[in-house]
């Protein structure tokens, strides 16, 4: 007789997989293409959604790598709530993709996978992996309307301390609301720059470096995740400054050309690098921490 460790040693047989449930495999991937081609086009090309192939493609990468303990917990879950569950998901789903909302859609398609994982795999299972799962909603597009109100405390905070900053050094700098002048230039605090696009961004990649690096300590954990709202605050500082100061002396053509979105990646690359570092910084509160368990 096979061991459980024999068990959870085997590959999974592809091939028959896939014979056995291929209508299963082209309902997925019905739902799955239409939906990744939209995002291509549409979140996913924007500054707002550029963690969003990088979450999915980390996010069944953490599934990936516990499918040894997925098998192994599995235990089929009740038709009746998978049936419900892809019922709401269906008609989520079509309304998403009728009319257009990419959220709804995108939302309605992890619940559909999900009602077919409990299907096969269990409420166990959906526990055991509920950090992916968490995860995996970060795919899930921020409607416009909201990032419009939840930016405008940033955007608030963000235009005052560059106006204060670079004020103090002589620059002739102003501010109306979220619009900062300087010269005869007049700059608007987008949402790009306000810093909710960085801190999403951020809190997804944030949360997979804390679960992979530090799961352990889940204190540390937590601590670590609320420094990601300062960074990303003070990282887009940084680049609203830089394109003040590129507007200044080189003109509105320069600072909102190519050099705008050059500003915006190497912002968010080196907040993520400032989240290591502090990271690495923090060590001894790490130790404490584990220590006072």
């Amino acid at each position: 007789m096979a061991t459980i460790a024999d068990h959870d040693r085997r590959t999974i047989d592809w091939p028959r997989l896939l014979s056995v449930h291929a209508l299963l495999f082209v309902g997925a991937t019905a739902l799955f293409l239409p939906t990744i081609a939209s995002l291509g086009v549409g979140p996913w090309s924007t500054e707002a959604g550029v963690h969003g192939p990088l979450v999915l493609a980390t996010g069944i990468w953490l599934i990936v790598r516990r499918s040894a303990e997925i098998r192994a917990a599995a235990q089929p879950g009740s038709l009746g709530i998978a049936v419900a569950a892809m019922a709401v998901a269906v008609i989520g789903y079509t309304f998403g993709r009728a009319f257009d909302f990419i959220s709804v859609e995108v939302a309605s398609m992890l619940l559909a996978y999900g009602a077919v994982a409990y299907s096969f795999l269990g409420a166990a299972v959906l526990r055991l992996m509920w950090f992916p799962i968490v995860y995996l909603a970060f795919m899930i597009p921020i409607p416009g309307s909201v990032l419009d109100t939840a930016t405008q405390p940033l955007k608030a905070i963000v235009s005052q301390s560059v106006t204060s900053v670079l004020g103090s050094f002589g620059y002739p700098v102003a501010r109306v609301g979220v619009t900062i002048y300087v010269a005869q230039y007049q700059l608007l605090v987008e949402d790009a720059c306000a810093g909710l696009n960085s801190l999403i961004s951020l809190t997804a990649i944030g949360l997979f470096y804390v679960y992979v690096m530090r799961n352990t300590n889940w204190r540390y954990s937590v601590l670590l995740l609320i420094l990601v709202l300062p960074i990303a605050i003070l990282a887009n500082c940084i680049r609203v400054a830089a394109l003040v100061l590129l507007t200044y002396y080189f003109g509105d053509a320069v600072a909102q050309g190519f050099l705008h979105k050059f500003a915006g990646m190497v912002t968010f690359t080196s907040a993520l690098l400032f989240i290591f570092l502090i990271d690495a910084l923090l060590s001894p509160v790490r130790t404490w921490l584990e220590k006072a368990r």
